[in-house]
């Protein structure tokens, strides 16, 4: 059975180092460059480890200067920064890249999954993200779900 961490910081840490080696640092070569793909990605993670909206994880972010320096943000993104970069990062080319990032450093520690690993997949899920989506279309009901399966992942990589 898999174990999830609950340290906010450690999933943080975890996902920025996911999304180092999967996504390119800026999305655009004359992108603004004030934050990294890699560090939005870990915030919109730690959004959703901690169940919070964009507004919610800017606060915790704020209130916890720790979490900032770890990722090496210099600077609070605002919640629609955050907001965006989830519609372009849950874009199909870019989640289908950190998928298989999870997935195969997942499997590198692992030779066999049993057939009804699924169900128990399925209940730390719910159990821990919550067992529905916010989202009003079906785009965005993906997109979160997206999300919720990264955010599973990086929860469990951290105790690689």
């Amino acid at each position: 059975m898999s174990v999830t961490s609950n340290s906010p910081l450690d999933v943080l840490v975890t996902a920025w180092a996911v999304a180092k080696q999967a996504l390119p640092a800026h999305r655009h070569l004359n992108s603004p460059k004030k934050f990294t793909q890699h560090q939005l990605f870990a915030c919109l993670v730690l959004k959703n480890c901690l169940r919070l909206d964009y507004r919610g994880v800017v606060e915790q972010l704020l209130d916890c200067p720790s979490l900032c320096e770890a990722i090496e943000l210099n600077y609070i993104p605002h919640y629609t920064t955050l907001q965006k970069a989830a519609q372009r990062l849950l874009a199909c080319d870019a989640v289908q890249s950190l998928l298989d990032k999870t997935v195969a450093m997942q499997m590198g520690r692992r030779k066999c999954v049993p057939a009804a690993a699924v169900e128990t997949v399925m209940s730390m899920l719910k159990r821990r993200q919550g067992n529905f989506c916010r989202g009003r279309t079906e785009v965005s009901r993906n997109k979160e779900l997206y999300l919720m399966l990264l955010t599973h992942n990086v929860m469990i990589l951290w105790w690689a």
